[in-house]
């Protein structure tokens, strides 16, 4: 996973599949009951170095004066590229669901002194900063949900898993996981252990290994042929979850591979018109009717 990516050039090409994977039409929605603003609201939830780190909320049009529920989105890109707006379509999407919507910018993996650790540490900043903002964001602190594609997967698993050793007054555990071609085995991945700084340091941070009772419930939509993120470490990943007592919804799709592409030969620099529109359509609607039965999307 992530091993054989050898050049800038081709990890590019990997974000802009994994953008067309997630903002691909969500079936159903021209009947959705609410829509999304288009353009988003932007705040800075961290600042690192003098860096700001950026979170682009997007709400329902419609008003409510009840509480929302939310999800916190993280991008892929083998956690060196991208940025927050990569997640801005499925984000809108997922807003016509009655959610608040945040996607959010974290450090990026530079191979020198920035690493997954900074970019984990930046995503748990994420969760605390949309919970300790709940009232004025109009959201409900107990139902925020955390989700990405790939890499950003990985980030959103890692809120529920992994925290400061000195922990916060706010947590930063997800109230609900939802996670598309995911990175959620990464111990053995040359890329990431490179990225992270050996073996021992890509353990650590591989969710697989990590499991634990009293996780939140998460669904997991893969393509059963993927060899950038193998469906065998996602189905390890599941297969824990649940013998651990949580809920862990695995949709694979057979035939297809990483964000759901039909050319199984050309994964890591993807076939963009190779991408099986109607699996990503049923993947996003299997999402809504999740986020639906665990309280958190409009019925």
């Amino acid at each position: 996973m992530f091993g054989t990516q050898g050049t800038d050039h081709m990890i590019a090409k990997i974000i802009f599949g994994m953008v067309l994977a997630v903002v691909l039409p969500l079936a159903g929605q021209a009947r959705a009951a609410e829509a999304a603003a288009t353009e988003p609201e932007v705040e800075t939830y961290a600042r690192i170095d003098n860096v700001p780190l950026t979170a682009r909320i997007f709400r329902p049009t419609e008003q409510s004066n009840a509480p929302r529920a939310a999800i916190v989105l993280f991008h892929g890109g083998g956690w060196n590229k991208g940025d927050a707006s990569w997640m801005d379509g499925v984000a809108q999407r997922l807003a016509t669901a009655g959610l608040v919507a945040i996607s959010v910018d974290y450090r990026l993996s530079d191979q020198k002194t920035t690493t997954p650790f900074d970019a984990v540490s930046d995503a748990r900043a994420a969760m605390r900063w949309v919970r300790s903002n709940a009232t004025r964001l109009g959201i409900d602190p107990k139902r925020i949900a955390s989700g990405g594609t790939s890499a950003g997967a990985h980030l959103a698993v890692a809120t529920a898993i992994f925290d400061d050793p000195w922990g916060d007054a706010v947590s930063a555990r997800p109230d609900a996981l939802v996670l598309r071609s995911a990175a959620v085995s990464t111990a053995d991945s040359t890329w990431f252990r490179k990225l992270t700084g050996g073996t021992a340091q890509a353990a650590s941070l591989s969710p697989d290994l990590h499991v634990r009772p009293g996780m939140p419930p998460a669904i997991v939509l893969q393509g059963a042929e993927d060899n950038v993120t193998p469906a065998a470490g996602v189905q390890r990943f599941c297969d824990r979850m649940r013998q651990s007592g949580n809920r862990c919804d695995l949709q694979l799709y057979p035939g297809v591979g990483h964000l759901f592409t039909r050319n199984l030969q050309q994964q890591e620099i993807p076939d963009y018109d190779a991408i099986d529109r109607d699996i990503a359509a049923d993947a996003n609607a299997r999402t809504v009717a999740f986020l639906r039965d665990i309280g958190f999307a409009q019925p």
